[in-house]
């Protein structure tokens, strides 16, 4: 496989380098740890929320459920600043991987999914005292298929590499 010039300049980099290889714990175990965490906000506070607007502990209100979502901006936030040392790591790992662009379409789905529960569902019931907008049961149950793609394919990615790049 040919490698982009760029890409192995990125890869031969101090940075890339000391990411990758220092012993120290706040290379890439830190790293990984921040990014661990940040999905751990993000993926998980939103898939309470989905499971209560389908119905999981009906008795917490919606409406106050809103506070979460700048909890959940910070996770997204950790994740892009700690995926963008991750990528200066391996950026041929990443970007010579299908599985790394299927994990990032997963990702932007279950963004775009996010805002519209918090639109559609969570801030009706700001404004509005009624159930969850009618769609809401649906935007949930997709948004948990994204965010269970997003993380199942950030897992294949560890797997998918080598062989991609070295078949055998």
């Amino acid at each position: 496989m040919v490698i982009p010039e760029f890409l192995r300049t990125i890869e031969q980099s101090g940075l890339a380098g000391w990411l990758r290889d220092s012993p120290s714990w706040l290379a890439y175990p830190a790293i990984i740890t921040v990014h661990t965490y940040g999905m751990a906000l993000i993926a998980g506070l939103n898939v309470g929320i989905d499971l209560r607007i389908l119905g999981v502990a009906p008795r917490i209100p919606l409406a106050p459920l809103d506070r979460l979502f700048p909890i959940m901006w910070l996770g997204f936030w950790m994740n892009a600043f700690t995926g963008v040392l991750l990528l200066i790591a391996y950026p041929t790992k990443a970007f010579t991987d299908p599985v790394f662009y299927v994990k990032m379409a997963f990702v932007a789905a279950a963004i775009v999914y996010m805002q519209l529960i918090r639109n559609r569902v969570i801030r009706r019931a700001n404004t509005v005292q009624e159930p969850a907008a009618a769609n809401g049961k649906d935007l949930a149950a997709v948004s948990l298929l994204w965010w269970f793609g997003a993380i199942f394919a950030g897992k294949m990615v560890e797997y998918t590499y080598r062989n991609l790049i070295y078949p055998g």
